[in-house]
């Protein structure tokens, strides 16, 4: 992955506002990636000072292993998880 897709990626993260979330998809596809995987893979490598929490699979569900500490930090911004998923259609951001 070249610098210029890593650093597009890291700004549409930074941009989801607090007390919304949104997909690995729809990060790949604002900032032009070609799969969602890479999106995990910046926010894995380089993204500890992102709202990486905010960034949730397709279906509204957290990473697995990140799931308590990623869903107490959604809480605390008021985006609510029932049975570990967030309601996509209510806490997606849309941007227009």
């Amino acid at each position: 992955m070249n610098e210029e897709l890593h650093e597009r990626i890291r700004e549409v993260v930074a941009s989801v506002p607090e007390g919304t979330v949104s997909t690995y998809g729809d990060v790949a596809a604002r900032a032009g990636a070609s799969t969602p995987r890479l999106v995990g893979r910046v926010l894995a490598e380089d993204g500890h000072d992102l709202p990486w929490h905010r960034i949730l699979r397709a279906d509204g569900t957290p990473a697995p292993h990140l799931a308590s500490e990623q869903l107490a930090r959604l809480r605390a911004e008021g985006v609510a998880a029932d049975g570990g998923r967030v309601d996509l259609r209510r806490f997606r951001w849309r941007t227009q």
